[in-house]
């Protein structure tokens, strides 16, 4: 099913409300979990909402990230209510709950997912500065048309997102298509799923949509090659990777807010590395000197070890890290290697089976060798 929606004003925002209002008025949906302004409007929060006319405060075009939302999905689907949940997700988000739901972490039963296009976000704290200093980040979108993304001058797009070559959200039941469209004015949704009181409408012009999407998948292809290709030529041994992590406190930052980090249990929240001060005094006195605090090495090679084959490079470790640590692009330079090695790519298809859920005989001959 594809509808075309237009406004002659330009406000295509409040078209979009309007059709996620009806979603919730006609029963297709009993809930719709969206990103939402809270408090005077320069932030945003996903918020679960079940009056449609509490959408006023919804803003699904707004470019910023503040939780990958595969993760809230997972905890409201943990045990099935029975309610329809409705989800509005990036495409790196689209790709996580993709993850999560095939490491049995989400169940889909009651869920429609939402895709939205994506030409970038910014990172939380730069999103709000601009909104207070009167500034539009909303304003990126005024290159949906020709895949050029309108970025406020003197900022930059998170890091993530400027090597992320993912816009669009194919997998998903319904499908809001703005990149190569007449924005403010146009957007296209397809649909999967029956959509009661929307009628399906004579198609438009996608002309330039295919090109739009080239050009900056383009640039994005090679903004990865370039950051994760300088990476490595700066990471070839333990000693250059741990110069990598050498600010790291170990605050767990980077893995409470990763969508693939899902334990409910973690060894490295356990008295496993709570040590007795002894301890610390006795590899103080053993090595002549002990870097605090301990563990920082081990405790990212065992995350990356966990979820490196199913990482989206959604960037919420960058985004979480207090000192600024590449966190994002070792993660993404590694699970890149991983991945391949498996001829795999996490969140491509529900249908893929995950690499070290699945044994094949055959599967590792390239690397031994």
């Amino acid at each position: 099913m594809q509808v075309w929606m237009t406004s002659e004003s330009g406000d295509i925002l409040t078209v979009l409300r309007d059709f996620l209002r009806t979603l919730l008025s006609s029963g297709q949906v009993d809930a719709l979990l969206v990103p939402c302004r809270i408090g005077n409007g320069n932030a945003i929060v996903h918020t679960l909402i079940e009056d449609a006319a509490l959408l006023d405060d919804c803003d699904p075009l707004a470019p910023v990230l503040p939780a990958n939302v595969a993760t809230q999905v997972s905890r409201l689907t943990a045990i099935d209510t029975g309610r329809q949940l409705g989800v509005l997700l990036h495409p790196c988000e689209l790709r996580a709950l993709v993850e999560l739901t095939k490491l049995h972490q989400i169940t889909l039963d009651h869920v429609t997912t939402i895709g939205i296009d994506c030409l970038g976000t910014y990172e939380v704290p730069a999103y709000t500065a601009m909104r207070s200093a009167h500034l539009d980040p909303d304003s990126i979108w005024d290159g949906a048309r020709t895949g050029e993304p309108a970025i406020v001058d003197g900022h930059k797009i998170r890091t993530a997102c400027q090597m992320c070559e993912h816009l669009e959200t194919d997998s998903a039941d319904i499908q809001i298509r703005l990149i190569g469209l007449d924005y403010p004015r146009q957007m296209m949704i397809e649909s999967r799923v029956e959509l009661p009181g929307i009628s399906e409408t004579k198609a438009g012009d996608l002309s330039e949509r295919p090109r739009a999407l080239d050009a900056l998948k383009s640039q994005r292809v090679a903004a990865r090659d370039r950051l994760l290709s300088a990476w490595r030529d700066e990471v070839h041994d333990i000693p250059t990777l741990l110069t990598q992590f050498a600010t790291c406190i170990r605050c767990h930052n980077c893995m409470v807010v990763c969508p693939i980090c899902y334990c409910k249990e973690c060894v490295f929240r356990t008295p496993t590395f709570d040590h007795e001060s002894r301890k610390y005094f006795e590899w103080a006195n053993r090595r002549g000197a002990l870097r605090m605090p301990t563990d920082t090495l081990l405790f990212h090679l065992t995350r990356l070890n966990h979820m490196a084959t199913s990482c989206v490079g959604c960037g919420m470790c960058d985004s979480a890290c207090p000192n600024d640590l590449p966190v994002a692009t070792i993660f993404r330079a590694v699970a890149e290697r991983v991945q391949e090695i498996f001829g795999y790519e996490a969140g491509r298809s529900l249908e893929e089976e995950v690499p070290l859920a699945t044994f094949r005989e055959d599967e590792l001959r390239d690397v031994e060798s």
